[in-house]
């Protein structure tokens, strides 16, 4: 019996084949080879660097050794992924050196976003992440004023052809739903409550352009119903719902780069696509936006297979 029980609490570490990888680049690496012998003697050998089975780490970011190769794919991976979403050059480096280092990282994402051959063909425009300058009043408080606004025109896919996009004004947090086309005031109402009303409650005030939805008075009606103030953007203020706009940018930049070859696939990858924004960095707020709304970064997916420092408390238990 007690042979059983302790068959059954064996455990099987799996480890991922870009480990190997990259334990392999140390082979060659001059710099990585003296780490690895001063660490192996004392744990402390080397400030701000560690070893743990076999990986490298400075300041807590796996190290690199000298493979450019190994240094290719993993920007690959992490730009034309679909968490990467082939962002710019800083919201990809912010991205990539979360888990990675290597001496001359930011030069290498920068030649190979700029050389990306996607991107090139599928950005018609420069995405830029809404920023500070906001010209309403706004308080500090996350989805207490949003903006909304439509993306139109794209192919039927799953039975949608549009997108309703909602755009916390505070942390620039963002909802992307999608909906049938046509659609009508009680399609776009519900649409709200089930995505953002029962994730954030009611906000303070939504602005929106003058799309005959948001001018009608049922629309009106229901949110008033609610106490939600209800603005709607002019000609005057060309910013009031300027977030709107741009984060519509970046998303239809993002789809082109991922379904150009089978457009009418955009459905289906539009739960990634809100993924991928919300944990891009922003370079205006310094902060994803994520890390805006929930104080903390967002989980790295890409390191849930690397081996890392055993925490005391899972081990004794």
């Amino acid at each position: 019996l007690s042979r059983k029980g302790s068959t059954l609490m064996a455990t099987t570490i799996i480890t991922p084949t870009w480990i190997e990888s990259v334990e392999k680049s140390y082979e060659q690496d001059p710099k990585c080879q003296e780490l690895l012998q001063k660490l192996l003697i004392a744990a402390d050998a080397e400030k701000h660097y560690t070893l743990t089975a076999g990986v490298l780490r400075y300041k807590g970011r796996i190290l690199i050794g000298n493979d450019e190769d190994l240094k290719h794919q993993l920007i690959d991976s992490l730009h034309s992924s679909a968490v990467g979403g082939h962002s710019g050059i800083v919201a990809n480096y912010q991205r990539i050196k979360r888990l990675f280092y290597w001496p001359g990282m930011k030069k290498d994402v920068e030649k190979f976003i700029t050389e990306c051959p996607v991107c090139q063909r599928a950005k018609a425009e420069h995405c830029q992440y809404p920023g500070l300058l906001d010209p309403l009043p706004l308080r500090d408080m996350a989805w207490a004023h949003l903006t909304m606004d439509f993306i139109e025109g794209l192919p039927k896919s799953s039975g949608k052809e549009v997108i309703l996009v909602v755009v916390d004004r505070y942390t620039k947090y963002t909802h992307f739903i999608s909906l049938p086309h046509p659609y009508n005031v009680n399609m776009v109402a519900q649409a709200f409550m089930d995505n953002v009303f029962k994730l954030h409650g009611p906000p303070i005030s939504i602005v929106t352009d003058r799309d005959r939805i948001f001018t009608s008075n049922m629309w009106e009606g229901i949110f008033k119903a609610m106490k939600i103030k209800l603005r709607l953007s002019t000609a005057y203020q060309t910013q009031s719902d300027g977030q709107t706009k741009r984060v519509n940018q970046c998303l239809e930049s993002y789809l082109r780069c991922m379904v150009f070859q089978e457009p009418k696939k955009w459905h289906s990858w539009l739960p990634l696509a809100e993924w991928w924004y919300n944990t891009t960095y922003h370079t205006a707020t310094k902060f994803t936006p994520f890390q805006a709304l929930y104080s903390y970064p967002p989980p790295l997916i890409s390191e849930i297979a690397i081996p890392g420092p055993v925490d005391t408390d899972a081990r004794d238990f």
